[in-house]
């Protein structure tokens, strides 16, 4: 061989896999004729790889002199349909491979394959008429260790086996011949047998498919959709390239019908000799692949609506709920395809393109009077998905439960501590991190939000310039709207104290105390331009809860419980000074339904103008 094997081992088969192995040495048999292939795979145990050891015979046409001749010389072939490499895929795994094969009935030619192969070193034999064969036995594994128990058990060998040459069996069974490959194991002294024949392909019928791709290949789609039991629910959808099967996703595994086993095999002439020389990748280009896998998968979904009606009318549900579920993205689904991709990439796929037209407008210098009008629709699903992130957060809020922290509540309204500054400037940016509007959505006109920040640092904002005292307590937010603190305006502050579900009365009730502490050192700023300072306890309410606020609270009209209170807070000894200030007490529930009040509006009315397009 004129060639240095371990370079091209290296070079044609730096990624392959182990069941390559069966794969080439079942492609030879089948190319010398053989009609019964057997393998048998022995080894201590798994985590013992030098003890690997495996046979592969046949009863094919065996190396004669013209076959020995291929075999010696990489790239020796006859048509295109081969590589004259498959070969080398043994040396990935095995030091030597000791060949026995007989030929002619009555000739026996014995060589061993390594990388210091060399042609002219083998023994030819006479001997009695012998039915012809090959054996190949391969010894010395090369690597530390099995890479997956799969690779030498026979029934997943059998599995991968059928998936590699489902095209090349079903051509067999379709001329009458019959294919029987016997796989046998030996592992840690159990036994393990599995045989594969042609005779178990289905019978197919056959559909011819429309392609731009060629003008002179006919697109031949052979298929068999067979109902079985729920165990048993399998699908094949493959092209097939000189007589190998090559994979080809056209429905997700998520998606395949279950109590159904499906084949679907295209074949064409256009496919000839479109593999690498490993056999591991086609080489089709990217819009020639994709090509493939639209009429193929635009045909199979045909026959599949056809043969299995309710998977249309599921497919129409599952439309249907991502049209509610994301009504923005209406227009933008391929409604061709839901049902059989993943729902993921349905999704990624109308948000790329919805992306890819916003991205248009906004390039634009100029908009005609059509751009303009689709400027207004790309707006609207635009808020829409605002809308429909505001519900997802509001369902989650709705969700919590007492195995919630208080820090998981917090995060759920606005992110907290280091990245809890929310100033307008920055509104849009922020958007998605600030959830204030949950407590109202007036709160969305805000100038500053603090969330989890220290006090000094919210005094700074309301008093600029003036002396102040460090103060480290943090209120979970705190916000200033209306107005900017730094123009000669009256502005409004909020302080909000979060407490998590299912604690118990002490700790509910201790929020009023944590708010007047609040008040005590902001009431000094009051008529320093703050106009109003609000504050809201947000707690889990129940009837013990609503008993003690009853003593000294008013409740007020929400969708929930909400308790307000007005006191006389000291907030100086010499001389003695007093202001009031009024205390909310809110329901977590209620801040949740008034939430979802405001949300559903915007909603319902979005979901009624996009199910008209």
């Amino acid at each position: 061989m004129k060639v240095k094997l371990g370079q091209a081992v290296k070079m044609f088969f730096g990624n392959s896999s182990l069941e390559m192995v069966y794969f080439e040495a079942i492609s030879n048999a089948l190319d010398a004729e053989s009609t019964k292939i057997n393998i048998e795979i022995s080894i201590d145990a798994q985590n013992r790889p030098e003890t690997f050891e495996v046979k592969i015979s046949d009863n094919g046409l065996g190396f004669d002199d013209s076959r020995y001749a291929k075999f010696s010389n990489l790239f020796d072939v006859e048509e295109s349909s081969h590589k004259g490499l498959g070969r080398l895929v043994y040396l990935c795994y095995f030091d030597e491979i000791i060949v026995k094969s007989i030929f002619s009935k009555n000739k026996e030619r014995r060589f061993t394959f390594s990388q210091q192969f060399e042609e002219e070193k083998f023994e030819l034999s006479n001997i009695p008429d012998t039915p012809n064969g090959t054996s190949l036995l391969m010894k010395s594994y090369t690597l530390q260790k099995i890479a997956k128990s799969e690779y030498i058990t026979p029934k997943d060998i059998k599995s991968r086996i059928l998936e590699e040459f489902y095209s090349r069996l079903f051509q067999y069974k379709k001329n009458g011949k019959t294919i029987e490959i016997s796989i046998k194991s030996k592992v840690d002294k159990r036994e393990y047998e599995e045989v594969l024949s042609s005779d178990e392909i289905p019978s197919m019928l056959f559909v011819e498919i429309e392609s731009t791709l060629s003008l002179y290949d006919r697109f031949q789609l052979y298929y068999s959709i067979e109902e079985v039991n729920a165990s048993e629910t399998s699908l094949i959808s493959a092209v097939s390239v000189d007589n190998r099967t090559f994979k080809v996703e056209l429905i997700a595994d998520e998606n395949i019908p279950t109590g159904y086993k499906m084949v679907f095999l295209l074949f064409s002439d256009y496919f000839i000799g479109k593999v690498d020389a490993s056999r591991q990748n086609l080489t089709l280009t990217k819009p020639e692949l994709k090509e493939v896998q639209r009429i193929f998968r635009k045909k199979v979904t045909s026959l599949i609506e056809e043969k299995i009606p309710r998977i249309k009318t599921n497919n129409a549900k599952i439309k249907e709920n991502l049209v509610n579920r994301y009504p923005h993205l209406n227009g933008y689904f391929d409604i061709d395809n839901i049902g059989y991709i993943k729902r993921n990439d349905i999704l990624k796929n109308a948000q790329d393109e919805f992306f890819k037209a916003q991205k248009e407008i906004l390039d634009a210098h100029h908009l005609t009077d059509e751009q303009f009008e689709k400027s207004l629709e790309i707006s609207a699903r635009a808020l829409t998905e605002y809308i429909l992130f505001r519900q997802l957060t509001i369902e989650k809020l709705k969700n919590s439960t007492s195995k919630d922290s208080e820090a998981d509540l917090h995060k759920l309204i606005a992110t907290k501590g280091k990245d809890g500054k929310f100033e307008k400037t920055n509104l849009v940016k922020d958007i998605y991190k600030n959830n204030s509007w949950l407590l109202d959505d007036k709160y969305m006109t805000y100038e500053i939000i603090l969330s989890d920040r220290e006090m000094t640092e919210l005094v700074e904002h309301l008093v600029k310039g003036e002396e102040i005292q460090k103060d480290i307590d943090r209120p979970d937010f705190a916000f200033v709207f209306s107005n900017n603190p730094r123009e000669d305006k009256p502005f409004d502050v909020v302080i909000v104290e979060l407490k998590k579900r299912g604690l118990d009365l002490y700790n509910n009730l201790k929020t009023i105390n944590q708010l007047e502490n609040r008040a005590r050192n902001l009431m000094k700023y009051y008529n320093n331009k703050i106009q109003r300072i609000w504050y809201y306890g947000i707690i889990e309410f129940n009837s013990e809860v609503e008993l003690a606020l009853s003593s000294d609270f008013t409740e007020l009209y929400s969708t929930g419980k909400l308790y307000y209170n007005e006191k006389d807070v000291a907030i100086s000894l010499n001389p003695k000074k007093t202001v009031p200030v009024g205390v909310f007490m809110w329901d977590i529930d209620a801040i949740v339904n008034d939430a979802n009040a405001r949300n559903s509006t915007f909603l319902n009315f979005i979901k009624s103008k996009f199910a008209t397009q």
